[in-house]
């Protein structure tokens, strides 16, 4: 084994490599699921189609695959592909809301999802802020037609405000880190509270907050977490940031209370129904989403296509680590 090499390499060689079939993979995936596939001793079968009924045949002969987080796997793809001989998939993402992993571990396959870097997320979520609290989408928007007049309506300084973070995992936490730096008040919510925050009911949380931004995670209790009653527990004027998971906001309330002036503006990374229009190219077909399009008209909504994640660190962490999640079933160990 050289210097360079991980612990384990000389070892892997010595057994037969694994097969993996990686499902939903874009160009730049690919480079790196191939550029670690020696590294590694597993030899990837590149999928650029979502699984589906009609290619699970791809999978045979392998025991585990790995699924971009874009398109939901149906319950009848878990079948099939445990019909083929599946018994592992490694999703590349944080979320398992595209999954029914109930299901899936009814017809014997373990579905576990990657840990990444949250700082990916983390610097993405601060940009959003500042610029909702700067009305960067405005002023931007005015000079790009050089209109360079100052706008009626003046930002704000974080220090100056009250931010509420909802969910302190691994990006929560990050956030928090890089709001301290900034001077504001920071305010915290969640059921596992696990860092050195002020944590606060979420009813508190927004009642005084002057910016909520959401990282929980997407199941049947946080689904529509900010509805049209929680809106208007909120501050008048508050912004909201999500670059966590689309629904857990109400987007028709959402919209409701930024037309009614209850919100100063929202930044979303995320969407409800933005399966199918983020991610595809939308210039020459409309866009059937009428609250994306009432969103984006608004001057004080920023919407970005579920960006926030996607940085050069972070993408070689998912494939990294959906491949050592492959090897780590296929030796019959589990993650620690």
């Amino acid at each position: 084994m050289t210097d360079s090499e991980p612990a384990g390499t000389a070892a892997r060689r010595t057994r037969p490599p694994v097969g993996i079939t990686v499902y939903g993979c874009g160009q730049d995936e690919a480079v790196l699921f191939r550029e670690m596939a020696s590294r590694f001793n597993v030899v990837p079968t590149i999928a650029e189609a979502a699984a589906t009924e009609d290619n699970v045949e791809l999978a045979l002969g392998n025991r585990c695959v790995s699924v971009g987080h874009k398109s939901r796997v149906a319950n009848s793809v878990l079948l099939a592909l445990s019909e083929a001989g599946i018994t592992y998939i490694s999703t590349r993402s944080v979320g398992l809301d595209h999954i029914d992993v109930r299901y899936a571990q009814s017809v014997g396959i373990s579905v576990e999802n990657v840990a990444y870097s949250p700082d990916s997320v983390a610097d993405y979520t601060l940009m959003l802020m500042l610029m909702a609290v700067r009305n960067a989408k405005s002023t931007v928007r005015r000079a790009d037609v050089h209109d360079y007049r100052l706008n009626e309506v003046r930002g704000k300084e974080l220090r100056d405000l009250v931010v509420g973070v909802v969910g302190t995992g691994r990006i929560g936490a990050a956030v928090v880190d890089r709001l301290r730096g900034f001077g504001c008040r920071v305010l915290a919510h969640d059921r596992r509270p696990e860092i050195s925050a002020e944590y606060v009911s979420l009813g508190e949380l927004l009642r005084r907050s002057d910016v909520v931004t959401l990282h929980a995670p997407l199941n049947a209790d946080t689904h529509h977490l900010l509805d049209r009653q929680r809106f208007e527990q909120m501050k008048r004027g508050a912004f909201v940031i999500n670059a966590a998971r689309g629904s857990l906001l109400d987007t028709e309330a959402l919209v409701s209370a930024l037309e009614s002036g209850r919100l100063g503006g929202a930044a979303l990374d995320v969407l409800e129904g933005e399966e199918g229009t983020f991610y595809a190219d939308c210039r020459g077909r409309s866009v059937a989403s009428k609250a994306l399009l009432r969103l984006q008209e608004m001057p004080n909504v920023l919407v970005s296509p579920h960006t926030a994640y996607y940085t050069d660190h972070a993408l070689r962490d998912i494939v990294e680590n959906s491949i050592r999640g492959c090897l780590r079933f296929a030796s019959g160990s589990r993650r620690g």
